[in-house]
């Protein structure tokens, strides 16, 4: 099983310096730790700073290594021209292969801000899709139902394919990701009974699809601690006040056998990626908890 990080984004400070700097050590943080791959997510139109993806992974890279790294792109919300740009110079920066999350997003006050109609969420998805990747392999596209746009060519594009992970929690949606992706991304929502059967059913339409995912991911806000209290005192209270409205089953929180444990039946599921995130926002606690990362991957190396 591999082990990646999706980067919290959203920082609330009064320097905004500040939140660009905790991103910046925890990458070098994961990379220390050696980790498998690096991710940042995507908002848009929102009150508290939140570092966009495409400039923070061009200064992330800095810190990384040939490790496997990428961004989540709400397609619906990007023209696909300029999508496939950015992910052609990223992917020209980075040492090792680029993963392309994506998935057709929600929020009206996003989608409102972005002049796109969460109606059409669904097509807009997949006519995207299918031009990003037109691009990225160097054809002269044009589009003429969602987007419009003739003679659209892109460089640099990416030295080696870029691989797609579709997210999606809903049973059309999974269908999707197994139809048009390379991998799934599930929802760190889910309890374990829900994830296992999703994961069946991503498989089994895999299956019908005629297709052999690459990664079958699945994303959990964590947090590691060197000891039974120290999960207590940090992770305990958080977790208390309804982190995220999430279920408590589906978070993480404990020593570094209890994390080893928990993502172990994740991999008898079916699961090949463990993507996290920290659901403590103290830096010192979160680069702690980073570095015990370190033992949980050799334990499930072992």
């Amino acid at each position: 099983m591999r082990i990646g990080i999706s980067l919290t984004s959203a920082y609330a400070t009064r320097d905004v310096r500040l939140g660009a700097r905790c991103m910046i050590e925890r990458a070098a943080a994961a990379r220390r730790a050696g980790l498998d791959s690096l991710f940042l997510g995507d908002h848009h139109s929102t009150g508290a700073a939140y570092y966009q993806n495409v400039p923070m992974l061009g200064r992330l890279l800095a810190e990384w290594g040939d490790a496997s790294a990428g961004c989540l792109f709400l397609l619906p919300l990007w023209h696909p021209v300029l999508l496939a740009e950015q992910v052609g110079t990223l992917a020209a920066i980075a040492t090792g292969r680029f993963i392309l999350q994506c998935g057709i997003g929600e929020g009206v006050e996003q989608f409102d801000a972005m002049g796109v109609n969460m109606k059409q969420r669904p097509s807009a998805f997949e006519e995207s899709l299918d031009a990003v990747r037109r691009l990225l392999a160097g054809e002269t596209v044009g589009s003429h139902a969602r987007y419009h746009f003739d003679n659209a060519r892109v460089s640099p594009r990416p030295p080696e394919p870029v691989e797609v992970w579709i997210g999606a929690t809903a049973e059309p949606a999974i269908d999707r990701a197994a139809r048009l992706g390379d991998g799934w991304l599930a929802s760190p929502g889910l309890v374990p009974d829900r994830a296992r059967a999703l994961v069946d059913f991503y498989r089994e339409r895999c299956r019908a699809h005629g297709q052999t995912p690459a990664a079958v991911a699945i994303r959990r806000d964590i947090y590691v601690g060197d000891s039974k209290a120290d999960v207590e005192a940090t992770a305990g209270p958080v977790i208390a006040r309804g982190y995220r409205g999430f279920d408590p089953g589906a978070l993480v929180a404990g020593t570094v056998d209890e994390v080893v444990a928990r993502f172990r039946a994740l991999g008898a599921m079916g699961y090949t990626d463990v993507i996290v995130r920290h659901l403590v926002d103290d830096q010192p606690k979160v680069l702690a908890s980073m570095a015990r990362l370190e033992a949980v991957r050799a334990a499930l190396r072992d």
